[in-house]
């Protein structure tokens, strides 16, 4: 198929899916084709990453769900191809897997390959002497400095963080072993969406009444969008039209609203 075909098939597929009923099984067949269609896509954008020390299945399957995530919300009203829209969502899902299972903190490449040699000379020595190795002996293995040793180990703590779940304790008899969550100040999530909730109220007030009807029967009631075209009176796919469009009218006025983090 040439590409143009498969625009002109991606294009179709998508006025298809949006004229079908959300969760029937039409619906999830236009969806799992379109899916399926644009794969290729995921592949070419996780090539740039091959270099990485993450199985390729794993950033592969990774990038799928960003390519999920945008044929969800992609609107062909928007006259914009659909790579164009996608990209964003499969490279940011990868972006976000390295930075989640990544090292915590920056630490030079050398460092991070002497770090499996740290714990290979580790596991020979307590191996062959029964006991944890001194500094010193870790060194002469390794043909290392002491203080060569000493930097691998102070960068090796930069792989992963303390859990803050995880039970801290001075030994004492009296310690209760609390986890370091439990000594600390927990903010009220509700406090931080009542912002939120203020400036979305504001914005839901310059809707006119049929699209806070619309808002209402989806949000509120959780029908779908062929029940709200009955109650309306209109057809599903102008339901369907009119929701991405209150959506993105909401969705701006948000982020125009939001505090720059810079200020």
């Amino acid at each position: 198929m040439t590409p143009h075909a498969a625009k002109a098939l991606s294009r179709e597929l998508f006025t298809r899916l949006r004229a079908e009923e959300e969760g029937t099984a039409r619906y999830q067949q236009v969806r799992t084709a379109l899916i399926e269609m644009n794969l290729s896509l995921v592949r070419f954008i996780a090539r740039r990453f091959r270099g990485r020390p993450e199985e390729w299945d794993d950033i592969v399957q990774v990038g799928t769900i960003g390519l999920i995530k945008a044929v969800d919300r992609f609107d062909v009203a928007r006259n914009v191809e659909f790579s164009t829209f996608a990209i964003p969502y499969i490279g940011g899902e990868i972006k976000r897997f390295f930075r989640d299972t990544s090292w915590a903190v920056h630490v030079p490449r050398s460092l991070q390959e002497q770090r499996i040699d740290l714990a290979r000379a580790r596991d020979t020595l307590t191996g062959r002497q029964g006991r944890d190795p001194t500094i010193a002996e870790l060194a002469a293995h390794m043909q290392r400095s002491v203080e060569q040793v000493i930097e691998v180990m102070v960068a090796s703590n930069g792989y992963s963080t303390e859990c803050l779940d995880a039970a801290g304790g001075t030994g004492h008899s009296d310690d209760h072993a609390l986890a370091l969550t439990a000594r600390l100040g927990v903010s009220d999530p509700a406090l931080e969406n009542i912002e939120n909730v203020h400036a979305l109220k504001a914005l839901l007030g310059r809707l006119n009444a049929q699209e806070q009807a619309l808002v209402r029967l989806r949000f509120g009631h959780g029908m779908t969008q062929t029940q709200i075209g009955a109650k309306l009176g209109v057809s599903q796919m102008q339901v369907s039209r009119l929701l991405t469009r209150v959506l993105t009218a909401l969705r701006e006025g948000m982020l125009a609203d939001a505090p720059c983090d810079d200020a």
